[in-house]
């Protein structure tokens, strides 16, 4: 029995390794260094090294042919997901605040992972917004995106 080479499963692994290559060369570029040991550089670069040892793993389960089959694709999770992410990038546009748009980022994406309560995930959402609006611009004093809610605060 010969085995077959995985194309996709090359195709994916290049994909990974130019991610990682792009995370790498971007962190190179950062000119922030750190004074006292691990900077803000050593993320990146375990992310690009971990990236790459995926697609390594990745291209030589392809080469062998070893890979999963894959499953037939959905797209309402896909659709629900990005639309929650372009909910999220149009109410930080326009003016509605980080909190609501975590609020509702969450409950597409629970949706899409097979959840049916959306008015609680919408409050699940809300509170974790809340939390994380006031960790950051409280606590961390990091600004993040003002809307009329967060002037509340």
């Amino acid at each position: 029995m010969t085995r077959r080479i995985d194309v996709a499963g090359l195709v994916i692994a290049f994909i990974l390794l130019a991610i990682a290559g792009a995370i790498w060369w971007d962190m190179s570029s950062l000119s922030i260094s750190s004074v006292y040991g691990v900077g803000p550089k050593a993320m990146p670069m375990i992310v690009a090294v971990g990236l790459a040892i995926l697609a390594l793993g990745n291209a030589v389960m392809a080469f062998r042919g070893e890979l999963p089959a894959r499953d037939s694709l959905d797209w309402k999770p896909i659709v629900l997901i990005l639309g929650g992410l372009a909910a999220l990038i149009a109410l930080i546009r326009f003016g509605g605040g980080f909190i609501f748009a975590t609020s509702i980022l969450f409950a597409a994406t629970s949706t899409a992972f097979g959840r049916r309560a959306i008015i609680t995930d919408l409050v699940i959402g809300f509170v974790i917004g809340v939390v994380v609006y006031l960790l950051f611009s409280k606590l961390l004093t990091l600004s993040l995106p003002v809307g009329p809610l967060e002037r509340l605060i």
